[in-house]
């Protein structure tokens, strides 16, 4: 069977990276056509928008895209790329496995986390408003008119916006994925006791929904309380479902126990499609020094596989890419002992490591 995917090769170093793993992917002897789509601000330079209506219409068409990072400028100009596709596309769901291979610069052992993110909601839906421009009176009038106080006038606002919806249809998510791929326990991570209205909401439509799966564990923890808690015993948790804002942190707070964003895959998903792209960024100080590390992309790629029932070849893939960690030798500098290691290979060369494991 060919699968018709999506590939949006991204900017800065996304080709290298998009490049490295289209070749690793089609060495798993799955047969693949692929339909390549630019997004990114190379794309922004040309046309105007960093997202094009013909990127969008495609993931539409093919269900399943992968794509390389891109780059959005901090503070000012276009929104997120990730952001918009992800709104766009009601991808509701995004899900970060962190998960420690041996052979990997990291503190943990055993470690073996995924993120549920809700994607839509919370402080990214994009619902802001601009310090000085003419709203920011009228929201104080209401938070005067309801006794929460003025907000100033110098302020800049964006809105959290937590709903019922969103949240139940995240929670099922989570507790589906736990129940479909063997996992032990569900925990709802919140700031109720602080935002008892958003974070309230999250938490007891999380209590409610989980009566429906007994046969998963469940319990919920505070944020804050998370993090010192992942520092101290990661190997306790399972599955995390959490709010947008909050997911976003602790999906990299969880990369940083399993060696980093450059073994930290994700994927998008939604009711009618799914988007799958590496956590980190798109670094464009190293775009064209075939220097970046791949392996987030590729094991995004492992991700695609086992979604579009490829499993069999995702679970090939998976297994290479541990071999060629554990053994450390055709791997980047950010995997090395000594980032200054001069044995470290470059974005092709872990590629061609990963293959010849994958035909051996």
């Amino acid at each position: 069977m060919t699968h018709t995917i999506t590939f949006i090769p991204g900017d800065g170093t996304g080709p290298e990276i998009a490049e490295a793993t289209r070749r690793v992917l089609e060495a798993t002897g799955v047969d693949f056509e692929w339909d390549v789509q630019e997004a990114g601000i190379d794309v922004m330079e040309r046309e105007g928008t960093p997202l094009p209506d013909s990127v969008v219409e495609s993931i539409k068409r093919n269900k399943v895209a992968i794509k390389g990072p891109v780059t959005t400028p901090v503070g000012t100009g276009f929104r997120s790329v990730n952001v918009a596709m992800r709104k766009t596309l009601s991808l509701y769901a995004c899900v970060r496995p962190c998960k420690t291979y041996p052979g990997v610069r990291t503190r943990y052992d055993a470690v073996d986390i995924v993120i549920v993110r809700e994607n839509t909601e919370d402080l990214y839906a994009g619902i802001e408003f601009e310090r000085g421009s003419e709203w920011i009176p009228k929201l104080s009038e209401i938070t005067v008119a309801s006794g929460q106080g003025p907000v100033r006038d110098d302020a800049g606002v964006s809105l959290k916006t937590i709903s019922e919806f969103g949240t139940r249809r995240i929670v099922t998510y989570a507790f589906e994925y736990a129940k479909n791929n063997g996992r032990r326990a569900v925990t709802a991570v919140h700031k109720a006791n602080i935002m008892k209205y958003s974070d309230g909401l999250f938490l007891s439509v999380a209590r409610d929904v989980a009566k429906q799966y007994p046969d998963i564990e469940f319990w919920d923890v505070i944020v804050d309380n998370l993090c010192m808690q992942l520092v101290q015993r990661p190997e306790q948790f399972d599955v995390l479902v959490l709010p947008n804002l909050y997911g976003d942190i602790i999906s990299d707070l969880c990369a940083g126990l399993v060696g980093g964003l450059g073994v930290a895959p994700g994927a998008n998903i939604g009711d009618d499609g799914a988007l799958f792209e590496p956590t980190h960024g798109s670094a464009p100080k190293y775009a064209g020094q075939n220097k970046v590390n791949p392996m987030a992309m590729m094991l995004s790629g492992m991700l695609m596989l086992r979604h579009i029932d490829e499993v069999d070849a995702g679970d090939r893939l998976e297994r290479a890419l541990a071999d060629v960690i554990r053994e450390g030798t055709s791997v980047t500098y950010d995997m090395k002992a000594n980032r200054d290691d001069p044995s470290a290979v470059g974005t092709s060369q872990v590629a061609d490591a990963v293959i010849e494991k994958l035909r051996g």
